[in-house]
């Protein structure tokens, strides 16, 4: 019996599930929380929302994803790629906007796990996805200047692009703060250097401890150093969300329409590029429709929940990998360890600095940007590449994610085509006076024969037009055999070719035709046209054919 195709990885493995194996992933999902719980704060701060709110999205969302998902140890939850979009949604259109934004999304990533799209996502460039991974990590970074400094901004002053920030950063270094600065740093420290010596507790949980303390017992620093509760509001309990308040208006909805989409396609590159990342560490295969469905309810859960969207946590997949996690239980423990904590310790989270929160996402950005693979491919990748690449970074910082990848896939798939047409050649065979063809095949006078190799599609299609007839010509053979594609513009092209040979009485014939070639000409008439005596399966066949004409 067929497997259903969106069969979540959860059933498939508690079938065979063991109690050895719920210890490991007891012991994974408790680690992958300890070290989801300050990124899940860090990351809410970034996206520009209530600190809880990251909480509520590794919950919520991790759950879910888990439950439903296509992959065995898969963890989700707020990510740095989705930091930028969520504060430009949350800036311009409100909260409302991005529990409808992300609804959008959510039902977006159902559909495209049901109409099994998963696939088509790796044919999105690789120069794309650097591109505009490395743009979101410069923005996170820029992001956290303020917070590294200790900067106040102006009353009224509220940048939301990048280059506003930079703008604002530069009008408030005069409220630096040099307190700030240490505690950041301290913490940056320990970000960098702790996991040389000790891997088994996350840094940023002792970063989070060493700058708190920082705080709370050097002298001067309390007045000189802001935590999340001089900032943010922190609530105990469960989340409450107001559908009451909230602006459900066609057009509002129609106003977020392109960020629901954008939210989308990263949600499903980043889950399923982590995805891979997982099956490679666990020799494991994972699902990429049922992955996607359960992003899509992951992410409408979440927003229900009061979080933001989610996606894929290549950091906290790796940390659940390598802890012994093997099945979604340990995602699930994850994240029933993570609502815990939110009842018992959230009120806590209030001591946190926010220097050492934008520590913590000094070193996402860090890890996120890819800086490596990115100065590669600009020393190694051909010009169109390196144009895609650089063009949708800067345009992930100037503007926003939205314009990168539609300029970015636009680029792509015109220098795709460029490329494809290049690969296209019509070329006539060169004639002799005594050997009638330079490859000694037996051609005769009244007959030309040209050759074309690569795709025939319309950007190539005027190549057709190479094809000339001399007066004496009564025959004309195009060998076809390393033609892989045909469509309608470059068909019509050979319609006018044909017209042409019917108006100088000239018979056309075909060598090899592929098969695709072949249906789209059935379809279109043109077989019919030509006449299935001048189809002929090989060169020689069409070349006696064509002689024969031609002596008549």
């Amino acid at each position: 019996m067929k497997q259903f195709y969106l069969k979540p990885k959860f059933f498939s493995t508690i079938k065979n599930y063991s109690g050895a194996q719920l210890t490991k992933d007891l012991v994974a999902g408790v680690i992958v929380a300890i070290i989801a719980l300050p990124l899940s704060i860090a990351l809410a701060l970034a996206s520009g929302v209530e600190p809880a709110c990251g909480i509520y999205t590794a919950i919520a969302a991790g759950f879910c994803v888990s439950l439903f998902g296509g992959s065995r140890i898969q963890i989700a939850g707020p990510t740095a790629a989705f930091a930028s979009i969520v504060a430009g949604i949350v800036a311009t259109q409100g909260m409302d906007g991005l529990f409808i934004a992300t609804v959008l999304a959510g039902i977006l990533l159902i559909l495209m796990g049901v109409f099994r799209i998963g696939a088509l996502i790796k044919f999105i460039p690789h120069t794309i996805t650097t591109g505009f991974t490395s743009g979101i990590a410069l923005t996170i970074l820029i992001g956290q200047i303020k917070d590294f400094l200790g900067l106040s901004y102006a009353e009224g002053v509220k940048p939301i692009e990048t280059l506003e920030k930079i703008e604002a950063n530069f009008g408030a270094l005069s409220t630096f703060s040099w307190q700030a600065l240490v505690v950041g740093l301290v913490s940056l420290a320990i970000l960098i250097i702790y996991p040389k010596f000790e891997k088994r507790v996350p840094p940023s949980l002792i970063a989070v401890f060493v700058g708190a303390a920082m705080v709370a017992f050097l002298p001067g620093f309390e007045e000189g150093v802001f935590t999340i509760r001089d900032l943010y509001t922190i609530p105990a309990g469960l989340p409450t969300v107001d559908f009451a308040g909230m602006n459900f208006s066609f057009e509002k909805i129609t106003a977020v329409l392109p960020d629901a989409f954008t939210i989308a396609v990263l949600a499903a590159i980043e889950s399923l590029l982590s995805c891979v990342v997982a099956d490679g560490m666990i020799n494991s295969r994972h699902n990429s429709n049922a992955e996607l469905v359960g992003q899509g309810i992951g992410n409408i859960a979440s927003v229900l929940f009061g979080g933001i969207p989610a996606t894929g946590a290549i950091a906290r997949t790796a940390a659940n990998a390598k802890n012994g996690g093997r099945t979604p239980v340990a995602g699930m423990v994850h994240s029933v360890v993570l609502l815990l904590v939110l009842l018992v310790l959230m009120p806590y989270a209030g001591l946190i600095p926010m220097p050492t929160i934008a520590a913590i996402l000094f070193m996402v950005a860090y890890n996120m940007s890819e800086w490596k693979k990115f100065v590669r491919i600009t020393k190694t990748a051909p010009k169109s590449d390196i144009l895609i690449l650089v063009a949708t970074f800067v345009l992930t910082v100037v503007f926003d994610l939205v314009i990168a990848i539609a300029v970015g896939l636009v680029l792509a798939a015109l220098l795709f085509l460029k490329r494809s047409s290049d690969e296209t050649n019509v070329h006539s065979w060169e004639y002799t006076e005594n050997s009638g063809a330079a490859n000694m095949k037996n051609v005769g006078e009244r007959v030309r024969v040209f050759e074309i190799s690569g795709p025939l599609f319309f950007g190539a299609a005027d190549k057709i037009g190479e094809i000339s007839l001399q007066e004496d010509v009564r025959a004309l053979v195009l060998r076809m055999g390393a033609v892989p594609s045909l469509d309608s513009t470059a068909l019509s092209a050979l319609e006018a070719l044909c017209k042409q040979c019917e108006e100088r009485e000239v018979t056309l014939i075909l060598s090899h035709v592929n098969e695709q070639p072949l249906k789209a000409m059935k379809r279109a008439g043109f077989f019919a046209r030509v006449g299935e005596e001048n189809f002929l399966p090989h060169i020689t066949e069409a070349l006696a054919r064509a002689n024969a004409l031609a002596q008549e």
